[in-house]
């Protein structure tokens, strides 16, 4: 198992024995998707690759999202140059009335001198954001069809059909006892709370990165639980199921969502990551079902 996978504490070895021992128990068809399974952020890389580089990936994508994204460019390029200078004149003002809670003035951040304006750079970041919302809006409906479309054809390129995923196999000889989640920690995970998070970070989005990266930690898990909603769904796992899979795999899952969440946040251009992450969530899947098929047959014989 990944050293990952283990966390800061230590986990079940991968088949039940060492590392070494694992390794070696793994026939050869399986021995790249264990390699592939030690670092899960890795998806998300190969799943950005495979969306611009495959074209039986990203022309139905394109395809579907074309009008909608450029109805949505144009109006976010009027509304952009339409309110640009009022909103730097408002940042301006809230800056400038709130360094002490903002940590930024003019021309320092944290009283760090920096080679730009930051004025003109939240004025930026806050444009850019609405551009982001404009454009999701107009997507909306088929980005959510484009999405799907991407994971079941990446599922496809596999030469793998519906009768691929097969019911789910417990894999851990003690598996972890699953305790409720904190209320707080549900609600946050809503989409309200998920408001409430983004309002609270409102003013780190203003420092470069640090909002971004933040958000990303709070977003993690469920974001990777999102991505695999439709592994869940073809394993017909229970709720409970679910549970104990991502708490044995729970540091796999919170830094490859910690990634794809990163992507996903930035301005605009992580709109398309939101398509390209489901490719590396649909190819990990994809390799985690060959483990899964790999227990079954040890526990038949």
């Amino acid at each position: 198992m990944s050293a990952i996978a283990d966390g800061p504490e230590a986990q079940d070895a991968l088949f039940s024995v060492s590392d070494s021992e694992a390794k070696s128990s793994v026939p050869a068809k399986l021995e790249r998707a264990t390699l592939r399974l030690e670092f899960p952020p890795s998806y998300v890389i190969v799943g950005v690759y495979r969306l611009f580089t495959d074209k039986a990936l990203y022309q139905p994508v394109w395809a579907k999202c074309k009008h909608g994204t450029q109805r949505g460019v144009i109006v976010s390029l009027i509304w952009s140059v339409l309110t640009f200078s009022i909103q730097r004149k408002f940042v301006g003002y809230f800056m400038a009335n709130s360094p002490r809670v903002t940590g930024l003035s003019g021309d320092t951040l944290f009283g760090y001198q920096i080679p730009f304006s930051l004025y003109t750079y939240a004025t930026g970041v806050l444009v850019a954001s609405q551009v982001t919302f404009i454009i999701r809006f107009f997507l909306s409906r088929n980005m959510r069809i484009a999405r799907d479309r991407a994971w079941e054809q990446t599922v496809a390129s596999r030469g793998k059909g519906p009768d691929f995923w097969q019911p789910y196999v417990e894999e851990w000889t003690n598996p972890p006892v699953v305790k409720k989640t904190p209320f707080l920690q549900r609600w946050l995970s809503g989409r309200l709370g998920a408001m409430a998070v983004k309002l609270m970070l409102l003013p780190f989005d203003l420092v470069p990165l640090v909002g971004l990266f933040i958000a990303a930690w709070f977003k993690g898990l469920g974001t990777a639980r999102s991505l695999h909603r439709r592994y869940f769904e073809a394993k017909k796992m229970t709720p409970a199921q679910i549970a104990v899979f991502m708490e044995e795999r729970k540091w796999d899952y919170r830094t490859f969502g910690f990634t794809a969440a990163i992507l996903e946040g930035l301005p605009i251009i992580g709109i398309v990551f939101t398509v390209s992450n489901r490719v590396g969530a649909a190819m990990w899947a994809h390799d985690l079902e060959k483990r899964q098929h790999f227990y079954a047959s040890k526990k038949q014989t």
